[in-house]
């Protein structure tokens, strides 16, 4: 069974090449474009790895995976964004999220 992944950006030549890059990994994989969308496909399925942005208009990343977490789901989130100071970084893992990568990033590592 292929792990189910949920990518969580606004800036969609990410999304788009986040999703080229995992589905050549072999992964499965669902794009939501803001929070709300990723709650959304959240509450239809449950994914198996969220990968969220935190600079979003309206529902951030932040707020998505406190939603998340609020709902008792265990789902592992991975923050991916450009935000890169030490208290954005705490403050994605105090949010619920199980690992924090600083746009931009070798592949490698997201992998």
């Amino acid at each position: 069974m292929t792990a189910a992944v949920l990518v969580v950006d606004d800036d969609e030549p990410i999304r788009k090449m986040l999703e080229r890059t995992l589905v050549a990994e072999g992964y499965g994989l669902r794009t939501a474009a803001s929070g709300g969308e990723a709650l959304a496909a959240v509450e239809r399925s449950l994914p198996d790895l969220l990968v969220l942005d935190v600079a979003m208009p309206s529902v951030d990343g932040i707020a998505v995976a406190q939603r998340v977490r609020a709902k008792g789901l265990a789902v592992p989130i991975l923050f991916l964004t450009a935000r890169d100071a030490v208290a954005d970084r705490v403050a994605g893992l105090e949010a619920g999220g199980d690992d924090y990568l600083v746009k931009p990033f070798a592949v490698a590592e997201l992998l």
